[in-house]
């Protein structure tokens, strides 16, 4: 399947858009609606579309998830579609978006599904990986999120916070 570029009328990437507005149904508290959008978005894309989209969207759509193992499944695709994209491709979408700083919340959004199944050395190692990447986030409220989500999560499975 090959994805469309779209644009709306501002220049803006209407598939990003798109999600953003998907986006706000579910922080709205409407998930199952920005589900059934996300869905359709992801069979427009497909798993051959935008590394962009498709890590956007995935890693979005994990958090509609009611099974644990669905919210993995989400996450891995988020992070096998940031394997693919350039600083080029996320800079053209906007210019302060690096690919490294989309890896510390996505290494901790797999810790934590990993949590949720009962795996906790596989919870561990993606600890490790966020850690391992928190020097790409800025100093930021952003940042200060992951962080102290990082924080509170190696808390929990008893990894131990490590200086950065």
């Amino acid at each position: 399947m090959v994805e469309r570029k779209e644009r709306t009328a501002d220049g803006e990437d209407a598939v990003m858009t798109r999600i953003g507005q998907a986006v706000m149904l579910q922080h709205a508290g409407d998930r199952e609606e920005a589900r059934t959008r996300f869905l359709a978005i992801w069979s427009e894309i497909g798993e051959d579309g935008d590394a962009l989209h498709r890590c956007t969207l995935a890693h979005y759509m994990a958090d509609t998830q009611d099974d644990p193992a669905d919210e993995l499944a989400w996450d891995l695709r988020a992070l096998s579609a940031a394997d693919e994209l350039t600083d080029d491709r996320v800079g053209a979408h906007h210019h302060s978006l690096a690919v490294r700083g989309f890896y510390p919340s996505l290494h901790l959004n797999l810790a934590a599904d990993y949590v949720k199944l009962a795996r906790p050395e596989a919870a561990r190692s993606q600890l490790r990986l966020a850690r391992g990447a928190v020097g790409a986030l800025g100093d930021d409220s952003y940042g200060d999120g992951i962080r102290a989500a990082l924080h509170r999560l190696e808390a929990q499975v008893g990894e131990g916070a490590v200086e950065e």
